[in-house]
């Protein structure tokens, strides 16, 4: 028989193991995604040059990360001068003129945030599901939603603080005496609720985001088994549901991606300018803002772009993944024949 068509075997994947490959996973997909703001953010560049001390929302499929403009004029990778087209002539061009280098310039920042928000993610919703599945049975359809939603809620609150230090770093070189003193004076100011500013509009995109995801990904994974005979899935399998999930979910929560990139980079704007920040920069009036602006239209800006980056992006972390929980698998049933 088809070893692919043979009944699954429940052997146990331990958490670290889970780590590695989500580690594995985070770090295939910001080499194969970060090409693609490099050259999204040099056009922005080329179009609006960003003044000292101005952010940018950088993000990597996986995490955003935001960005602020280093002092010291144009030897920051994304105030490179260059006169571009379109996007696959400023590809060639920085390829040709740069080196094919210059096309990973922005990956540092990308890999510090996103591979700790992605072992812990992807390892808390396995450890999660199967608990679940131990206690309400195997094909309970809610379990996706439900652990999707508490991997992510705990991934984004676990993960917030950082973002906030190392923008911060990255605004100004900081010993670690005076980040220290810097977190220690925003606590004692502000409390410690203020590190995790800009929470709740991550929360709003990311936790249904996930909920969507990984409930399609189930669905579609096990239709698509169906169809094809398997028990198993095999990476194709697990390549296509991760995209058409990704999809569906990040068109389903582009409202908020929307509201949250404006809320982070005005955030941001106030901090280096030492402008207060005002009251009624809440997450529904600056999404009234946008409707009143531009129509509901708004909401759904940038639609095209975050589908070219999430589907592959989805794509990849999740067939790397569960590749790697599959190679571990194999590992463990040979240590126990």
């Amino acid at each position: 028989m088809d070893p692919e068509k043979r009944e699954p075997q429940t052997i146990k994947v331990t958490p670290l193991q889970q780590m590695l490959a989500s580690c594995t996973g985070a770090i295939l997909t910001s080499l194969m995604v970060t090409p693609l703001d490099v050259v999204k953010i040099r056009l922005q560049a080329q179009n609006n040059p960003f003044p000292k001390g101005k952010c940018f929302v950088y993000s990597n499929g996986l995490m955003d990360h935001v960005c602020v403009c280093e002092e010291g004029g144009s030897k920051a990778w994304y105030k490179k001068p260059g006169n571009f087209r379109g996007t696959l002539d400023a590809f060639l061009k920085i390829v040709r003129n740069e080196g094919i280098k210059s096309l990973w310039s922005g990956l540092p920042p990308t890999l510090v945030m996103a591979v700790p928000a992605t072992v812990i993610y992807f390892t808390c919703y396995d450890q999660l599901s199967a608990l679940l599945k131990s206690k309400l049975g195997e094909n309970e359809t809610s379990i996706p939603i439900f652990a999707g939603i508490v991997a992510r809620f705990g991934a984004v609150t676990v993960i917030s603080p950082l973002e906030l230090i190392r923008t911060k770093m990255q605004s100004k070189k900081f010993s670690y005496k005076e980040l220290h003193q810097f977190v220690s004076k925003k606590v004692s100011e502000d409390g410690w609720i203020s590190l995790w500013r800009g929470w709740f509009p991550t929360v709003l995109r990311d936790v249904p985001f996930s909920a969507m995801y990984w409930y399609n990904y189930e669905i579609l994974k096990k239709w698509l088994c169906e169809k094809s005979g398997l028990y198993e899935p095999t990476f194709m399998i697990n390549f296509t549901s991760g995209a058409l999930s990704g999809s569906f979910a990040a068109i389903a929560t582009l409202p908020f991606d929307v509201v949250k990139t404006q809320k982070q980079t005005q955030l941001w704007t106030y901090e280096t300018h030492k402008i207060s920040v005002p009251l009624q920069m809440s997450t529904w009036v600056i999404m009234k803002n946008i409707v009143a602006k531009n129509g509901v239209s708004g909401l759904f800006t940038g639609l095209i772009p975050r589908l070219i980056k999430i589907a592959p992006a989805c794509a990849v972390m999740i067939s790397t993944y569960e590749f790697g929980k599959a190679f571990f698998q194999k590992q463990n049933t040979g240590g126990q024949n």
